[in-house]
C-alpha cells in the first residue's frame, strides 16, 4: 500500500527547503508594497542612511523584498526597529520577528515577505549584503574584447 511520505516542519520551513518559487506561479501578497512604503518612510523619518530596497522575487524563498539601512548608533538602530515593528502592527501585520535589537551592530526584522537589515556602517561594509543579493549578480560578466595572448 503506497502512502505519501510526511516531511516534518512548518510550511515555511518546507518552502525554504523547496527553494524559490518561480514568480509567475506564486501569488504575490498585495500588501507587500504597502508594508514596504511604511518601512521606508519610517526609516527616512528616523534619519536612516543609505536605504536600499532589493527585489528578491523569484530569487529567494524567504522573502520578496530586502531592505538594508544604516544607523549611527545602537540606540538609533534599536529605535528604528521598534518604530517599524509598531507601524507594521498598526497596519495589520502582527507577526514581525526581531533579532539583535538588544544592542548590536545588526538588527534583523522578519516581516514575512519583507526582511529588514539595520546596520552600523562598519557591520554593513563587513557583511556586504548588497553585493550578495544585488541585481548586478544576475548580469553575466562581459566577454573579453579580443583573444587573450
Amino acid at each position: 500500500m503506497g502512502s505519501a511520505v510526511q516531511v516534518p516542519g512548518t510550511p515555511r520551513k518546507k518552502a525554504a527547503v523547496a527553494g524559490p518559487t518561480p514568480a509567475e506561479t506564486r501569488e504575490p501578497d498585495p500588501r507587500v508594497e504597502q508594508f514596504l512604503e511604511i518601512i521606508t518612510t519610517s526609516l527616512e523619518d528616523d534619519k536612516a542612511e543609505d536605504i536600499v530596497v532589493i527585489d528578491l522575487t523569484g530569487r529567494a524563498s524567504f522573502a520578496d523584498r530586502m531592505v538594508i539601512a544604516t544607523g549611527l548608533a545602537d540606540r538609533q538602530i534599536a529605535a528604528m526597529a521598534a518604530h517599524i515593528d509598531r507601524k507594521l502592527g498598526e497596519a495589520g501585520l502582527k507577526r514581525v520577528r526581531t533579532e539583535g535589537a538588544t544592542g548590536s551592530d545588526w538588527v534583523l526584522l522578519d516581516a514575512g515577505d519583507i526582511v529588514v537589515h539595520l546596520f552600523k556602517a562598519e557591520a554593513r561594509a563587513l557583511y556586504g549584503l548588497e553585493r550578495m543579493w544585488g541585481d548586478d549578480l544576475d548580469v553575466p560578466p562581459e566577454a573579453p574584447a579580443g583573444p587573450v595572448a
